[in-house]
């Protein structure tokens, strides 16, 4: 698939069949992942990856927009490493793109997958936290969950030329 056709087709995914997920196409998301622009390519993100059904649950129970968890074989929490941190709160736009190499990378190998925000939601932070039991310093900023596909919505045309300037507002 082309990057284009990729970034234009990609849907959130929020049902999926029963079909597991390999290890090696989790490997692909986790490198896609790594590969994302860093400030002062400082990488300051660690991921987890959550296959064990109780984990799935307990997430999906601890974030309120999270109930697709219950359905799905795989989600990874894209967290980041505040004791690595070059550059001052920059490891929230890093985590932010790595979290968007895995959506597209999954939707590439024919995955549906959507984004579950954590960051900068203070009870979502602490309740994912608390079950994945993160350290003080690594705070998580996303969850993805990810799965093989059991809906197909259609692309939206979200292309608006009202939202673009040029040289100035």
């Amino acid at each position: 698939m082309d990057v284009q056709n990729c970034i234009l087709s990609r849907r959130s995914i929020r049902k999926y069949t029963n079909q597991e997920i390999d290890q090696s196409t989790t490997e692909q998301l986790l490198i896609a992942a790594m590969h994302a622009p860093s400030a002062r390519n400082q990488q300051a993100w660690h991921f987890i990856v959550i296959e064990k059904r109780n984990q799935l649950d307990a997430l999906a129970d601890a974030h309120p927009y999270a109930k697709m968890l219950k359905s799905a074989p795989l989600a990874i929490a894209v967290c980041a490493d505040l004791s690595m941190e070059k550059s001052k709160d920059m490891w929230v736009q890093d985590c932010a793109a790595a979290t968007q190499n895995i959506l597209l990378r999954a939707h590439s190998l024919s995955l549906g997958a959507v984004w579950l925000g954590v960051f900068p939601r203070e009870e979502r932070i602490m309740s994912i936290g608390s079950v994945l039991e993160l350290p003080d310093h690594i705070v998580p900023i996303s969850l993805i969950s990810i799965g093989h596909p059991d809906e197909s919505p259609e692309p939206t045309d979200r292309f608006c030329t009202d939202r673009i300037h040029y040289n100035s507002w």
